[in-house]
């Protein structure tokens, strides 16, 4: 279908754009006492090489036309994917962007989307409207392509214990070298990054973490001396987190040319962050597309991969991708289940709250086991099944019941302690 090695990142997208394309999503319907929904748009394009002659018309009809092109063939072309950087999120989107992040300092990005209005004709209308409101972009365009959608998403709160609403990702793919400049709104600048810095197995993404406070789960802001007791008994959560460099001072799409731009569309010379983190919703989606890339179909004489086959290569992101607390998963293999899990469940500062959580996470072990012989025997069968929701009720399930045993155990040890003190002070 294409001419490009092995371990080009182009090839890795056709291969993945193809399997999203032709795998249908798992679609979790709202329960009625949670109705809300939101929908979001990944954004992928090639950027051409400079040197390439680019064409004048577009004749894509197929995604095998455009990988095809001799623009997207080119040996130097970038595949790069979107991401914005919100400093102040309009209040339809903040619910997505802020969820896991309302209590870190950590610049993070994001996938233009918000919540659903009442008006909106389903999920991809949603992620269509919200992306021509925040940024400008207009998806019904003959520039644009949707190729799919990946499994929709809880997003729950108070530690998995609260759904909040029900969020479908979309998949758009840019089909022409050009497209108009996008307009994003005030305090959004917009990133186009590289998937080679995601995928690559020659620069593999670098990780590192984003800190939470644990209170903010669990008390009210305006508690703030019980919310104080708490952090002090449970610490903080790490988040795992991938570091995107920029490249560019200033996005492509903000540079302002005018005073105007500056006053109208809130465009400033202030300095970015060098770095930005994908942690989080923004992460768990990004896996979900990226174990496409990573994760290649069995040979063709094979249906699907079963334990007394040989298994696919290990994944450029196999030895970051373990079960939480665990340095070695054995004979699991987190990479070819879904990555995304690695990316959403947190670490705890105290060394106690995690290995209770291991204590009590036979169950999510257990999910993620089935996960991995549904997905080696096809999965087809077994669409229906909501492996990602089990996997993160069964393992917050284990979150409270450590955090019991954590606060019943810091309560008794305070209480030994005071009666030691006053055994010693009048004895």
């Amino acid at each position: 279908m294409y001419s490009e090695t092995p371990t080009s990142v182009v090839s890795l997208l056709a291969r993945a754009l193809q399997r999203i394309r032709s795998t249908p999503p798992r679609i979790i319907a709202s329960p009625p006492t949670q109705p809300r929904r939101a929908a979001v748009a990944l954004l992928i394009r090639v950027a051409p090489s400079p040197s390439t002659p680019l064409p004048t018309e577009n004749n894509v009809k197929t995604l095998n036309d455009f990988f095809e092109l001799d623009w997207v063939k080119d040996p130097n072309a970038r595949p790069e994917i979107l991401f914005l950087h919100r400093e102040s999120p309009p209040l339809d989107t903040a619910s997505l962007s802020h969820i896991k992040g309302r209590e870190s300092k950590e610049a993070q990005v994001a996938f233009p989307g918000g919540r659903a209005e009442p008006d909106d004709e389903g999920g991809l209308y949603t992620a269509m409207r919200q992306t021509w409101e925040e940024i400008g972009i207009d998806l019904a365009e003959k520039d644009y392509v949707l190729v799919g959608q990946l499994d929709d998403r809880e997003i729950t709160t108070s530690l998995g214990k609260r759904l909040l609403m029900i969020l479908s990702p979309y998949i758009f793919l840019q089909v022409t070298p050009q497209a108009h400049t996008p307009d994003p709104i005030p305090s959004t600048t917009l990133h186009w990054i590289p998937l080679s810095s995601l995928v690559s197995p020659d620069s593999p993404p670098k990780w590192s973490s984003v800190t939470v406070d644990a209170a903010s789960r669990l008390v009210s802001k305006h508690s703030p001396i019980f919310r104080f007791l708490i952090q002090l008994l449970i610490g903080t959560m790490q988040f795992p987190a991938i570091v995107m460099e920029l490249r560019t001072p200033v996005p492509v799409s903000a540079k302002p040319t005018s005073t105007h731009d500056v006053l109208e569309k809130g465009i400033s010379h202030k300095p970015l962050a060098r770095h930005l983190k994908l942690w989080g919703l923004s992460l768990g989606m990004t896996l979900d597309l990226m174990s496409y890339m990573i994760y290649p179909p069995p040979p063709p004489n094979q249906r699907a991969y079963t334990p007394n086959s040989a298994s696919p290569p290990p994944s450029p992101l196999a030895q970051v991708m373990q079960l939480p607390y665990q340095e070695v998963a054995e004979d699991l293999r987190v990479d070819l289940v879904a990555p995304n899990l690695a990316s959403v469940f947190p670490r705890f500062s105290y060394p106690d709250v995690n290995f209770w959580i291991w204590v009590f996470g036979k169950r999510y072990r257990a999910v993620i086991r089935g996960w991995e012989a549904s997905l080696r025997a096809g999965g087809v069968n077994d669409r229906r099944i909501n492996w990602s929701g089990s996997a993160l009720s069964t393992f917050y399930a284990s979150v409270r019941k450590a955090l019991i045993v954590v606060f019943v155990g810091r309560a008794l040890g305070i209480l030994f302690g005071l009666a030691f003190a006053g055994w010693w002070v009048f004895w």
